[in-house]
This record gives structure tokens, C-alpha cells and sequence, in this order.
């Protein structure tokens, strides 16, 4: 019961902080971050040892739903070399730099548990970058871009660390790697296969709680079931995401689908809060046990952050620099209007390493006995820490200090969009003009394609605003499939017309 009410008082305590912390100007993951190393150094706090596949099921599986179901295929297809590079290259070296950097450090350390460690701090985390960017307005292809990496380095990352893992425990073999690769390609297909079933499953439940818990145990179901079929969890969970995103829309009234999106803000953000806790309780222990190590371990911590930092900004300033070149050499000519790659655009991505959740969760998910177990555990958090105090923190004022050019491209998809469903929407009316209804109605979405979006609806109209309404949704879902707008345009037109449906069938309306 203690616990119990400890867990509660932290969790009060992390509310407060997310208040802060736009008062403070800084991203709430940082405070929670700071709040977590605190908890270490506390007098009568418990330690807490979760089970390690409940750690990554628990915390990376509903975290990366959120985080996929919002992601855009097409702008990530029109941007998958530099968000390729970011998810394997830069993995790749980040582990392999910080596997040296834990052997040179540490000589005794298995290199089974080096690689381990490197694995687990390598991806920046989705929720984190999310938290940081979304306060930030960077231009969308950087954001896209960013958030794209955050989503699927986790993936690349975490098959190596199941590769370092089973190492550790003499379980690699000759048919280690291309089980591995196996297990990425299955996962997507069981992953978009597991979405049409649950979409079939809950085609005919209305009651919008139910709906949406069901959400939560099919993702934990999927993680699960991927898991121990020896899939990727990460990729499976990505395409069922992006498969149900893609699907649900028009299987879901606008009431769930605002109350659902409610309920998972919320979720994401317990966990996250719930994530650094645990870790900081789990740090006590290992502060408990350091025996005068404590220089040591954080020299070690601090190179291993150092490491992942200049990892990355030396790729991507690499990276960025060849792209200028060639785009000099050859001009620029993207499918879509987009912001040109510049130096300044180069050191904002080069900055942008916030660790998070996923690092987190993998640490916790270390077997007990694995090799320097709580060295890593230390390690991995210190970077989390470090990266989203240092860099979450500083990205505000750097962005200020580049001045970037301002990307207004989702603006312009967005208007697009509405344009196109008022069309649709009057041409759903043509046959109903003639009556006083039709005649309203028709006026406010002329006046909607004329800029004159304030105009309100009248009332007593709910049937045809709502035969208009679905005219609207089929327009915008036929933009998105054709590619003439993406997901970040469709999910705002989206929201706002789950709105306008919320005021077509109240009462009186």
C-alpha cells in the first residue's frame, strides 16, 4: 500500500511539473527527467525491480502506437533517404561508438554488453521528440523527418540489443542475423495483418469506453503476441499503427474518435511520468551498491553521452553538407513543395538526440545478472537526462538564434482540404437548394470557400449537415489516398470536422 501511494504523491508531483514547465520554457520530459535523478537521493524510498518484458510491453507499446498512428506515409516515403540514414546509419555508428568507448573505459566489460548498452541509448525516443518538437514549430520537413527517426530507430536499435542480449546469454548463432532480419519483415506483415483482423473484430462495438479500452489490449495483444512468435515487437506495432490509421477513420464515429484520442494523450503521458520514476527509484538501489565507484560511474555515464552526441552531429553535418553539394550541382527538385536543406537545418537535426522512454525501458527490461547491469542502468539514464536537459532545453533558444525559414506547406494542404470538402459538401446539397434548409446550408459553405470561415451554421439542420458532413470526411480521405495532402493536414481537417459533427447531432440542433 505504501507504494501505492507513493506512486500516486510522484505522480501529483509530475502534474505540477508539467504545469511548470511551460512557465519555465523548457520541455516537461526534462523536468521529469531532473524529478527521476532526484528520487535516487531521498531517504526512504523503495527500490523497484520491474519484470523485464513487462518493462518494454508496458511502456514502448501504447507510447510508439501514439506516436505511429499520427505518422504520414508519404511525407516519410518522400523523405526516406535522410530518415533511412538516420535510423540505420547513425544507429549503427552510435552503437559501434559507444561499445568502444564502454570497453576502452571499462576492460572487463563483455563486448556482448557493450553492444547492449550501445543499442539502448542509440534511439532518440518518439514521445520525447514529440513533447520537445511540437513546442518548438519547426518546418515540416524537419519534423517529419525527426519524428520519422524517433519512430523507427527504435526498431534497428532494439534488434541489436536483442541480438547483444542473446549473446550475453550464449544464445547466437550462425542463423542469428537473418532470424533477425526475418523478424523485421514478419513483423510488418503480422502487424498489418493483426490490424485488419481488429478492425474486423470491432466493427460492430459502439460503446466508446469499450472501444476504447479494446484499443489498449489489442496493442498490448499484438506487442505480445509479436514477441513470442520472435517478431519485432517495434516494427509490428508501427505498421499496425499506420494500418489502423489509415483504416479506422471511416469506421469510427467522430464521439469515440475524440473521446479515444482524449484518453491516449493522457495515457502516454502516465507512462512517460511512470518511466522515470521507476528509474529513479531503480537508481537508488544502484547509488546503495556503488562502494566508492561513484566518480567512475559517472565519467563513464558522461562518455558515453559525449559519444552519442558526437555521433550524431558529425553524421548529419556530414550528411547535410553532401546533400547541399549535390543539390548546387544539380539543383533542387522535390515531388512537393518542401524547405530546402541549409546548414542552419542541418544543425537543428544534429541537436535534435532527445533520448526517452524506449532507452528507458530497455534498461529496466535488462535481465537480472546481465554484465555491468547496473552500470548501464546508470548510464542509460544519465543520457536520457542529459540529452533532454542539454539539448530539449537548449532547442528553443537555438531555434531563435538560426532564425529557419518559415515551411507554410501543411498550411497549404490544409486549405486545400477544406476547400475541397466544401465542394463536396455543395455538391451533396445540389439536389437540396430549393428548400430553406438547403439554401442555409449552401450559403455557409459558399461563404467557407470565399475565406469566410467564421460564418456560423444554422440551426435545424442536422440531417442535412450531416449528409454533407459525410461528403466532407470522403473528400478529404480521397485527398489523403491520392497524396494531394498528408496525415498532419488530414487529422486537423479531420478534428474539425469531428467537431462540426458533435454540433450537427446535439440536441436542439
Amino acid at each position: 500500500m505504501e507504494v501505492f501511494e507513493l506512486i500516486l504523491a510522484l505522480l501529483l508531483g509530475g502534474v505540477g511539473l508539467a504545469l511548470l514547465a511551460p512557465r519555465l520554457g523548457v520541455p516537461w520530459p526534462a523536468l521529469l527527467a531532473v524529478a527521476g535523478a532526484l528520487l535516487a537521493f531521498v531517504p526512504g524510498m523503495p527500490e523497484v525491480t520491474l519484470d523485464p518484458g513487462l518493462a518494454l510491453a508496458l511502456f514502448v507499446a501504447p507510447v510508439l502506437l501514439d506516436a505511429a498512428f499520427d505518422a504520414s506515409p508519404r511525407d516519410l516515403r518522400d523523405n526516406w533517404v535522410p530518415v533511412s540514414c538516420l535510423v540505420v546509419v547513425v544507429v549503427l555508428l552510435t552503437v559501434a561508438a559507444v561499445a568502444a568507448t564502454a570497453k576502452w573505459l571499462q576492460p572487463d566489460m563483455p563486448w556482448a554488453a557493450a553492444v547492449a548498452l550501445g543499442a539502448i541509448v542509440a534511439p532518440p525516443d518518439a514521445a520525447a521528440a514529440t513533447a520537445v518538437l511540437r513546442q518548438v514549430r519547426l518546418p515540416h520537413r524537419m519534423l517529419v523527418i525527426l519524428e520519422g527517426e524517433s519512430l523507427l530507430n527504435d526498431a534497428s536499435a532494439l534488434l541489436v540489443y536483442r541480438f547483444a542480449v542473446g549473446a550475453a546469454a550464449g544464445g547466437v548463432t550462425s542463423w542469428t542475423v537473418p532470424l533477425l532480419a526475418l523478424a523485421a519483415a514478419g513483423g510488418l506483415v503480422f502487424g498489418y495483418a493483426m490490424a485488419r483482423l481488429y478492425l474486423r473484430v470491432v466493427a460492430r462495438i459502439a460503446d466508446g469506453p469499450a472501444n476504447t479500452v479494446l484499443q489498449f489490449l489489442g496493442t498490448f495483444a499484438v506487442w505480445l503476441m509479436a514477441d513470442a512468435l520472435g517478431l519485432s515487437a517495434i516494427l509490428t506495432v508501427v505498421a499496425y499503427a499506420i494500418t489502423l490509421a489509415r483504416l479506422a477513420p471511416g469506421r469510427m464515429g467522430a464521439r469515440q474518435r475524440r473521446a479515444s484520442y482524449a484518453v491516449w494523450e493522457v495515457a502516454v503521458f502516465v507512462l512517460n511520468m511512470l518511466a522515470f520514476i521507476l528509474v529513479g527509484l531503480q537508481l537508488r538501489g544502484i547509488l546503495a551498491r556503488l562502494d566508492g565507484a561513484a566518480v567512475f560511474y559517472v565519467q563513464f555515464a558522461g562518455a558515453v553521452l559525449l559519444a552519442c552526441i558526437i555521433v550524431r552531429a558529425a553524421w548529419v553535418m556530414a550528411y547535410n553538407g553532401a546533400v547541399r553539394w549535390k543539390n548546387r550541382r544539380f539543383g533542387f527538385n522535390p515531388r512537393r513543395p518542401t524547405m530546402q536543406p541549409t546548414v542552419q537545418s542541418g544543425i537543428v537535426i544534429s541537436w535534435c538526440g532527445m533520448r526517452g522512454i524506449v532507452t528507458l525501458a530497455a534498461a529496466l527490461a535488462l535481465p537480472p545478472g546481465f554484465p555491468a547491469r547496473d552500470l548501464i542502468v546508470f548510464s542509460a539514464f544519465c543520457v536520457v537526462l542529459g540529452t533532454l536537459v542539454l539539448q530539449g532545453a537548449t532547442l528553443g533558444p537555438l531555434l531563435r538564434t538560426l532564425v529557419l525559414p518559415r515551411d507554410s506547406s501543411v498550411e497549404q494542404e490544409r486549405a486545400l482540404a477544406r476547400a475541397e470538402a466544401a465542394r463536396a459538401a455543395l455538391d451533396a446539397l445540389d439536389g437540396e437548394r430549393e428548400s430553406e434548409a438547403g439554401r442555409l446550408l449552401a450559403q455557409v459553405y459558399e461563404a467557407r470557400l470565399d475565406g469566410n470561415a467564421a460564418m456560423a451554421d444554422p440551426t435545424g439542420l442536422a440531417a442535412l449537415r450531416r449528409r454533407a458532413l459525410a461528403a466532407e470526411r470522403a473528400r478529404i480521405a480521397a485527398l489523403r489516398r491520392s497524396g494531394e495532402i498528408g496525415d498532419d493536414a488530414f487529422h486537423v481537417i479531420e478534428e474539425e470536422l469531428d467537431w462540426a459533427e458533435a454540433e450537427a447531432v446535439r440536441p436542439g440542433a
